[in-house]
Order: C-alpha cells, then sequence, then structure tokens
C-alpha cells in the first residue's frame, strides 16, 4: 500500500484499511445501495472485496480509496481510481453509504479522483461503469464532465450490463474548473 492520501474541503481520501471493514459490511449489506453494483454481500464477501481493493493497490500502486468526512471521521464509502482483470480500461468509481448521498461527497471525491488519475497516475482517459437505471451515479458522471458514450459492456464477473461513461484527460484539463465552479 502506498501513503497517497488526497484531500478536499470536506474529505479525506486514504486507502483502506481493517477499520473500514465494519462500515464496508453495513454499507453492503443495503440493498439499495447495492442494487446496481451487484447486490448485498455478506460479511464474508464484504471482506473479499476490501482485501481485493487491498490487493488492487499492492500491484497496481492505485485502487479505491476509503472517504472519511473530516468533520466527524465517519468512513463514508469508496471512491477512486480501479482497472481490475477484464475491464475496458482504467475507471474511476464510487459506492458511498446511503446516508451519505445528496451532499456532494461522491462528486467532490471523484473531482479529486480524476485530478490523481490525469495529473499523478498520468492517466490518458477514464471511464465510469454506471447502470442505465443508475440516476444518482450518471449525474455524478455528468458533473465531472463526463458522457455516456453510447456503449453497453458486461462487468466481468457480475453479469451486470452497464453503460460506459468518461472523457479524455484533455477534455478534464479543458472544462476542470466549470466543472468544480457547478460543485461548489
Amino acid at each position: 500500500m502506498t501513503d497517497t492520501v488526497l484531500e478536499t474541503e470536506r474529505l479525506l481520501l486514504r486507502p483502506p484499511n481493517l477499520s473500514d471493514f465494519e462500515p464496508l459490511c453495513t454499507m453492503m449489506a443495503d440493498e439499495v445501495t447495492t442494487r446496481f453494483i451487484g447486490g448485498v454481500q455478506s460479511p464474508a464477501l464484504a471482506w473479499r472485496s476490501l482485501c481485493g481493493i487491498a490487493g488492487h493497490w499492492r500491484l497496481r500502486g492505485y485502487g479505491f480509496f476509503s472517504v472519511i468526512e473530516k468533520a466527524t471521521g465517519q468512513w463514508l464509502g469508496r471512491v477512486g481510481p480501479w482497472y481490475p482483470h477484464g475491464w475496458p480500461q482504467p475507471e474511476i468509481g464510487w459506492t458511498l453509504n446511503r446516508e451519505s448521498w445528496g451532499k456532494g461527497y461522491a462528486t467532490e471525491a471523484a473531482i479529486a479522483c480524476m485530478d490523481h488519475a490525469f495529473d499523478t497516475l498520468g492517466w490518458d482517459s477514464v471511464i465510469h461503469l454506471i447502470h442505465a437505471d443508475n440516476h444518482g451515479s450518471q449525474a455524478v458522471a455528468d458533473r465531472v464532465g463526463s458522457t455516456n458514450s453510447g456503449q453497453e459492456v458486461e462487468v466481468p464477473g457480475f453479469g451486470i450490463l452497464v453503460d460506459i461513461w468518461g472523457q479524455t484527460a484533455a477534455d478534464w484539463r479543458a472544462n476542470r474548473q466549470e466543472f468544480i465552479a457547478d460543485v461548489v
């Protein structure tokens, strides 16, 4: 794992650790939160997910960050760069617990992760794999300037059909200030 930590006005984004397991279990047990990402997971599957994220960090040098609300220290979810086996290309993904929805946290964290992916990791483009009925995630993608490519793909290992949203690094750099102004 690396010491990579991103900070926004309200959030701290850090690599996952063992203290994230219980709140991850709670989030992954929520049918509403998980309906577009493969469904409810038992604690055993949530453990494997956490270990997979930690392993992704170890093998690729980046991965989903744990999103921590600075004011309370509460774990809100996971957001970040992700490129598991079988993915069409590197992704910035997000899943936050339901109590965090509607507060702009996903967009705030996604902006920090987009900057990180393009400026630090050197990515040329980014995607977001989003279910056609997941209007909340579509809104986050739209707020950060990504668009629906019109392509649909099956998420490897999950059997879920999703739309590929995304943008290039050049588009991000050209439009970043506009997206941030809309968020604030």
